[in-house]
């Protein structure tokens, strides 16, 4: 599929209902290898994906750490952690950057499934410590975004509610 940016950008939404069909693995490697090859602060690559496709360990999250009924349609889903360990920080202010890296990785992953065709969800507001507990992470690794993939039982509208480009962007 030759999709341009812009064009993926305007068809990507935020599915919440998918049917049971299983993401092929050639489209879920796909999907990492783009993920492996985004930038970073300092290129120090801050994350560590987990994929999640065993039904008994989704039910689980569906019932421990996202607890909402469309969650437990998903029949794939990739959690997306920071080691804050091992991410940069800003000489002058000492700022972390492990949530931006995270942040670039995870986009870069909504847009390669969207140009294999299939959908996400960015979810943040899941129980982090639950979710540590369940995939037995280490102490230094954060799980940020749980990204469900899957596709989708049907299309939400993509019709975006954006502020303007005059409303975010200055021009010196």
């Amino acid at each position: 599929m030759d999709k341009t940016m812009l064009t993926l950008s305007q068809q990507r939404c935020a599915v919440r209902e998918y049917t049971s069909q299983q993401v092929p693995d050639e489209v879920l490697q796909y999907i990492l290898e783009v993920a492996r090859l985004s930038p970073s602060a300092v290129n120090y690559q801050p994350w560590h994906i987990v994929v999640i496709r065993g039904e008994e360990l989704l039910c689980r999250m569906a019932a421990e750490v996202y607890p909402r009924q469309w969650f437990s349609t998903v029949p794939c889903c990739v959690v997306v952690c920071g080691n804050h360990n091992e991410s940069w920080r800003r000489s002058s202010d000492g700022k972390d950057h492990c949530d931006i890296d995270v942040a670039i990785v995870t986009q870069q992953m909504v847009l390669a499934a969207a140009e294999q065709g299939v959908a996400t969800c960015w979810v943040c507001n899941f129980d982090v410590d639950a979710c540590k507990r369940l995939l037995q992470l280490p102490q230094e690794v954060e799980p940020i975004v749980l990204l469900p993939i899957g596709y989708p039982a049907s299309l939400p509208s993509t019709e975006k509610q954006r502020k303007s480009i005059d409303d975010i962007v200055t021009w010196l």
